[in-house]
């Protein structure tokens, strides 16, 4: 059976995730807070932002502004798009 959260993002309850989707007490507020389908919107968020800034996630400083970003995209203001972003075609 699937585990339901009132998810933050979406607005609604929805099903949650099975395991923690990133360490410590930021991991913890997203696995209470978050549904699935938000964390998949965030995970394509965060490749975008990735690829626009050229970031290498193991560089400590490029984590930190991904965890920042993350926070802001959950639980503050939202993460914006750079302002150079251009939406692909589809």
């Amino acid at each position: 059976m699937s585990r339901k959260v009132n998810c933050v993002k979406l607005g609604k309850q929805a099903e949650g995730m099975a395991t923690l989707p990133y360490p410590g007490e930021l991991g913890k507020r997203i696995y209470e807070n978050v549904s699935r389908e938000a964390w998949q919107m965030w995970l394509e968020h965060q490749t975008m932002l990735i690829n626009e800034y050229r970031l290498t996630p193991i560089e400590p400083k490029a984590r930190q502004f991904l965890e920042e970003e993350m926070e802001k995209y959950f639980f503050g203001e939202g993460s914006e798009k750079p302002k150079e972003f251009v939406e692909p075609d589809k």
